[in-house]
């Protein structure tokens, strides 16, 4: 079902992810797919809907840096200047994940990738919510992105429980993911920021060019 989003319709949503359910919403790249994070079998019901490999992890959304450790095991310095500098917007940072993450989040891999998202809708769902949201891309796997509310409903119909519409997104990209490993920086996928641009700042941050490598 496709709602316009207000605060009322906030509150619903929020309403449902507490109960499980799975929503759609609008961020600064396409439109996402939002479950409670640390709901198993929420997630369980996502990857299903998306028709996702169960070894790929989930991004998710905080409302602001400090729901970050509520995922994250620590915060290294190279990703904490990045925090400051580009959230929100369109970079996804993959942290050390906190152990008690369900698998399925984490696809396994001990690690958990997060953004703050600068889209209006995206922002208030969160508040509202009050604490992390999935937001894989809505569609399903090896499907082109949905970038806009009927886009949604004609992929996946009355399998979403709520659809918010914020009108249309900017698609052609996704946000770019980067994560530290102790030693250097690294590109684990490149979109609406350059991976150039987060290795430049963090260089002039250091001042040690040779820190950073891509993927």
């Amino acid at each position: 079902m496709i709602v316009p989003a207000s605060q009322a319709v906030y509150q619903e949503a929020a309403r449902l992810l507490r109960q499980g359910g799975l929503i759609a919403f609008p961020t600064e790249t396409y439109y996402g797919l939002g479950v409670d994070p640390f709901n198993t079998e929420a997630l369980r019901r996502l990857f299903t809907v998306k028709r996702r490999a169960t070894e790929k992890p989930v991004l998710v959304l905080v409302a602001d840096q400090s729901q970050v450790p509520q995922l994250a095991e620590e915060t290294p310095e190279p990703l904490r200047l990045l925090m400051n500098r580009f959230w929100p917007g369109p970079l996804t940072l993959v942290f050390p994940a906190k152990k008690n993450l369900p698998d399925l989040l984490t696809g396994g891999s001990g690690t958990v990738g997060i953004r703050q998202s600068p889209e209006p809708t995206a922002a208030q769902l969160l508040a509202a919510f009050g604490g992390p949201v999935t937001a894989t891309s809505a569609n399903r796997s090896g499907n082109a992105a949905a970038i806009t509310a009927a886009e949604v409903e004609a992929a996946f119909g009355s399998e979403i429980d709520l659809i918010l519409d914020g009108g249309r997104t900017p698609g052609g990209a996704g946000s770019t993911l980067v994560g530290w490993n102790g030693q250097e920086l690294r590109c684990f996928r490149e979109g609406r920021i350059s991976f150039a641009e987060t290795a430049r700042f963090l260089a002039a941050a250091n001042n040690e060019e040779h820190f950073f490598s891509p993927a």
